[in-house]
């Protein structure tokens, strides 16, 4: 069982961890933890309530996912975990050759070309029909209320709100993206803090969703509207990749850190990014957190590990190197061995020789699920079917265009995916669902509330308040303002170039919910970066 310090990380807000045992729903907006408890109330499980809350972040966080982004979720329930896959495959027409054609060298971050098939539907209706207790119906209801009736805009989420009206209002001139500005900001602006913003079409649309069990998305009229815009204004998304689509229950990867095993979904995530750290760094002592040693050691893990994911993950079908062979004992050691005093360019390996919204929930039945969904980049491509409300994601952004790189663009294939849902056990029982999204920022995310809280004894709220560092790239690393001077100092003295970011965004936001095996009683801790929240029964 974890034991941890009760109080709050020094120099943070002076917010403490949460405490229930009826049911918990920890995610970065009140409005949509407090929909996930009214369908625990209900009679909903934990699944149930993950699912209503996810919906509910489509309204009430549109800067960060949506209908047309794409999702994963480790569950665990009647003594086993279960991971789902539910990202979407790149459209059959697509190809590097097509992308040429189109005149890019590179693939762009907005319009058709890196969008992908969107499998957040697809995964409501999955994760409600294996595991849910009411209707899908039922548990998109309070999401359907949001979309309709409108809701008062948070202050963080008016803000990045406001500053991807600005680069878009800048960027996206083409009349393609239209419907983005129609929905999003209808008054020529976006919607200001405490303003009330609502979009009966995305109303109309979750209705269509929860009535069918996501069938009208892939097969009937939503899958028509959003056929029929891709071929009015250029896309390659099909009726036929939208009918092929299917979400896939895949075996969850781990590796065990100090007793306690700490999961992930496979590749085509990054996950195996924070495992293959944690399997370097667990053969280091670390008696403090705040040392030059420390994070020293937990940067040029984490950047070793990135080197083997560029180079080696994409669609786990199309892999060459697997998941087993960078995560064995023998592989780590190798890494491990590399790592000196000085900060040193990350290389990728050969194991041979050896925008997004998280979500935690769990109820008193035992059942646990740590959910995450993304449109990526923020509102994602720009672009959205029109009348529907669904943003559809620019996931495709992260293909190669190298035809000989593991991660190539090819029609039909899942791209390298940065979103990544994390979960603890000890022995036979679960500890509980954790997640920190935010791009490449999410498995170094995962790596540090891991390390607050089995090496640090941190409890879930000081684990993620505490100031956290971001690798960039070569030997480039972000720091919070709030981290110690003295240790960025330190950091600077080792090689690593230290930049002190003066804006929190950049660093991720987390959700942790700890179950005692004992008692039951759940404690939870939410991101202090944004508008997060833990509703508790």
């Amino acid at each position: 069982m974890l034991t941890f310090n009760h109080q709050s990380y020094p120099h943070s807000n002076t917010r403490h961890s949460t405490y229930g045992k009826k049911g918990m729903v920890a995610t970065s907006q009140p409005l949509a933890a407090q929909a996930g408890l009214e369908i625990l109330k209900k009679g909903g499980n934990a699944i149930d309530a993950a699912i209503a809350t996810a919906a509910c972040l489509t309204v009430v966080e549109p800067t960060s996912n949506g209908i047309g982004g794409d999702a994963f979720a480790l569950v665990w329930t009647k003594d086993e975990l279960h991971g789902l896959n539910s990202s979407g495959k790149a459209p059959k027409a697509i190809s590097i050759d097509a992308v040429k054609e189109a005149g890019h060298d590179e693939i762009p971050t907005h319009g058709w070309i890196p969008v992908t098939v969107p499998g957040v539907p697809g995964a409501w209706a999955e994760l409600s029909e294996k595991f849910g207790r009411l209707p899908l119906e039922e548990v998109l209801e309070p999401a359907i209320q949001y979309a309709q009736e409108g809701y008062p805009v948070s202050p963080t989420l008016g803000k990045y709100w406001n500053f991807a009206y600005k680069s878009f209002k800048e960027k996206l001139t083409d009349d393609v993206f239209k419907h983005w500005f129609d929905t999003f900001a209808p008054n020529g602006r976006a919607p200001k803090v405490g303003e009330v913003w609502s979009s009966k079409g995305h109303a109309e649309t979750l209705r269509s969703i929860g009535k069918t069990n996501a069938k009208s998305f892939y097969h009937g009229e939503l899958a028509e509207k959003i056929s029929q815009f891709s071929n009015e204004t250029g896309g390659y998304l099909t009726a036929e990749d939208l009918a092929e689509f299917q979400p896939e229950w895949v075996k969850p990867i781990n590796v065990n850190y100090r007793g306690y095993d700490v999961w992930e979904i496979p590749p085509n995530g990054q996950g195996i990014v924070a495992l293959q750290a944690l399997n370097i760094l667990k053969g280091f002592e670390f008696p403090e957190r705040d040392s030059v040693n420390t994070f020293h050691k937990q940067i040029e893990a984490l950047k070793l590990a990135f080197a083997d994911a560029g180079k080696h993950v994409t669609d786990e079908g199309h892999m060459k190197v697997k998941a087993e062979q960078l995560l064995s004992d023998d592989y780590g050691e190798l890494r491990r061995k590399l790592i000196g005093e000085e900060a040193l360019l990350p290389e990728a390996g050969d194991p041979s020789l050896s925008g997004t919204v998280y979500l935690a929930a769990a109820d008193g039945e035992g059942n646990m699920i740590s959910y995450i969904q993304s449109n990526y980049m923020g509102f994602g491509s720009g672009l959205v079917v029109p009348g529907t409300g669904i943003a559809l994601q620019n996931r495709g952004h992260n293909f190669s265009m190298d035809p000989e790189h593991v991660n190539a663009l090819a029609g039909g294939k899942r791209t390298y995916h940065t979103i990544i849902p994390g979960f603890m056990t000890k022995g036979d029982q679960p500890v509980g669902p954790f997640g920190v999204m935010g791009g490449f920022m999410q498995p170094q995310g995962h790596v540090q509330v891991v390390m607050n809280t089995i090496d640090f004894g941190m409890n879930p709220q000081a684990a993620l308040d505490a100031p956290r560092w971001q690798w960039m790239k070569e030997k480039v690393v972000e720091v919070e303002n709030r981290f110690p001077h003295h240790l960025a100092q330190g950091l600077a003295e080792k090689g690593h170039h230290i930049k002190i970011a003066l804006e929190p965004n950049s660093f991720g936001r987390g959700q942790i919910i700890w179950r005692n095996p004992e008692t039951g009683v759940l404690v939870g801790g939410t991101e202090s970066r944004t508008d997060g929240t833990v509703a508790a029964w």
